[in-house]
């Protein structure tokens, strides 16, 4: 039976390597798997697939340096893993951090199966350089992107653009309710620090929003049980005290296509909501060595990728110091009060969405994918 390593590191990875495994074995017969993922990517692929999403899915540089030990070893468990499982090929999704590392690594071993990129590292936002390498030590990128096929084939590395996995995701999804009046979404993020920084915020400025328009309602979006607890603490704080009520746990894509505007932290949530044509203002607060680290090596305009994927300012970013009650206050209000506005956002975030794909991600990734492995019967 053929066999692939896989690693994802984040909660996305997690969903679109459980995707692609799914897929594979669809329409690419048996295939045994192993690697580090999370509970999705566990339950496609077996036992031999360990959930470390818990430790793994930190964000900023601070936070990874405080269990540093703990990320060097299990780079040397994956390394020794596919030493003695001699897999056919390894899939690195995401996670560029550490994927990046372990390709290198597996090349300089000699490994001699194939090493398959899936969900291009944004190397175009900090370091192009990096193409280069990668171009060395990898024998296949899948990318979600269009542009990005034109930047790694200049440097050599083989490229196929197998769409955005959201566009089928948000399908699945649509229902084609009308958007309910006044209804502002807040969605700080799925991990605890994003949502530490970023709900406080939300709360003082939904005190400033409805002074402006005292019909309005609020939604926060949870992504599970452990960060609505979080969530309540912050609440007890920071109230106001009826803000419990508004937290919904799990409903993401419904409640981005039932408010009227949102404020949505900075990630693969920005995009969905683009997606859903939710007219929103992104987010984005972090530790503020992080920023500082982070601002020396990104090399892009916008934070945002539907900006980045337009080249312009479609949608609003407020950062760090920006990201503040009365600037996230001011933002919401005036598309609130102003249905012109809304349309006009909705009507380019469509435009920035067309250009992701027709659907079938996770298929053409697969098939991306098996063209890498041997034949059934070898």
């Amino acid at each position: 039976m053929r066999k692939i390593f896989i690693v994802a590191g984040e909660i996305s990875g997690d969903t679109h390597g459980a995707g692609l495994m799914r897929a594979l074995k669809q329409d690419h017969g048996p295939v045994q798997y192993s690697g580090l993922g999370g509970p999705q990517m566990r339950i496609v692929g077996g036992a031999e697939t360990e959930d470390w999403l818990e430790h793994a899915a930190v964000l900023g540089l601070w936070e990874v340096l405080k269990i540093y030990g703990w990320f060097r070893r299990k780079f040397a468990e994956a390394l020794n893993n596919i030493a003695q499982q001699k897999p056919d090929a390894v899939v690195l999704i995401d996670y560029p951090g550490f994927n990046l590392r372990l390709a290198k690594a597996l090349r300089s071993r000699k490994y001699p199966g194939k090493i398959i990129f899936y969900i291009s590292p944004q190397v175009w936002a900090w370091k192009k350089g990096r193409v280069k390498t990668m171009a060395k030590v990898l024998d296949l990128m899948i990318c979600i992107f269009p542009f990005e096929k034109e930047l790694y084939e200049k440097s050599g590395l083989r490229t196929v653009f197998g769409g955005h996995p959201l566009v089928d995701r948000t399908a699945a999804f649509k229902k084609g309710w009308s958007r309910e009046s006044a209804l502002v979404g807040f969605f700080p993020g799925s991990r605890s620090h994003e949502v530490a920084r970023l709900l406080p915020v939300m709360l003082r400025a939904s005190v400033i929003i409805r002074e402006k328009v005292p019909q309005v309602r609020f939604a926060i979006s949870a992504a599970n049980e452990r960060l609505k607890s979080e969530m309540n603490e912050i609440i007890q704080r920071e109230g106001p005290p009826e803000a419990r009520q508004w937290i919904e746990v799990g409903t993401a894509p419904v409640l981005m296509q039932r408010a009227e505007v949102a404020a949505v932290a900075s990630g693969t949530a920005t995009l969905e909501a683009a997606c859903f044509g939710l007219p929103y203002v992104l987010v984005y607060k972090v530790n503020p060595v992080t920023y500082a680290v982070g601002k020396r090596v990104v090399r892009i305009k916008h934070l945002g990728i539907v900006n980045i994927l337009a080249g312009e300012t479609v949608v609003q970013e407020l950062v760090q110091g920006a990201c503040e009650p009365e600037s996230l206050a001011g933002s919401l209000t005036a598309m609130l009060i102003s249905p012109r506005t809304r349309k006009e956002l909705e009507s380019r975030l469509a435009a920035v969405v067309s250009d992701l794909g027709a659907g079938g991600a996770y298929k053409c990734a697969a098939d991306a994918v098996a063209g890498e492995l041997p034949s059934v019967a070898s």
